[in-house]
């Protein structure tokens, strides 16, 4: 019974499609209206990366090419759904994890700093989510290690280092 309808859909109506579609229309938003709108640009600004529209746009303009991105593998590569995986995970366990990564992110920012709890949020979005190949537990060690040195040493935008070090 559930296969004849997932047979008879066509291939843009998935969840993959229409998330894409949601975070299309929202970075627009974003980019055509609140950015220009609602960010005030100093009138003598000799470089345009020190605009306080610099990052909000180039983040914008991001999450609109990984929508389309999105749009275009869900209407080309639909996600096949497999009960037997879903009933497999047990939700609660992923949900306590997740709200426990954005609760040491947020909470525990200021007293380890943002390296750390930047290391400790995604470790523990990595559990809430089983990445099966080890090697890509190292990612959760080197993508906030990278992101605060992006924003410490070129952006200069000063982090915390943690209260708990000093």
């Amino acid at each position: 019974m559930t296969t004849d309808a997932a047979v008879s859909r066509p291939p843009w109506a998935n969840l993959n499609t229409w998330l894409g579609v949601f975070w299309l229309i929202a970075a627009l938003v974003f980019l055509f209206y609140l950015v220009p709108n609602h960010i005030d640009e100093a009138p003598m600004v000799d470089n345009p990366m020190q605009s306080p529209r610099w990052l909000p746009s180039v983040a914008g303009w991001l999450i609109a090419a990984l929508s389309l991105a999105l749009i275009v593998e869900g209407c080309l590569r639909p996600p096949a759904r497999t009960a037997a995986v879903e009933s497999e995970r047990a939700p609660a366990r992923r949900w306590l994890l997740m709200l426990a990564g954005l609760g040491a992110y947020w909470l525990l920012f200021d007293l380890l700093g943002a390296i750390v709890a930047g290391i400790l949020g995604t470790l523990l979005l990595f559990a809430a989510h089983p990445v099966r190949k080890p090697w890509l537990y190292l990612l959760a060690i080197a993508l906030p290690w990278l992101v605060s040195l992006l924003f410490i040493h070129v952006l200069n935008v000063p982090l915390p280092s943690g209260t708990l070090w000093n």
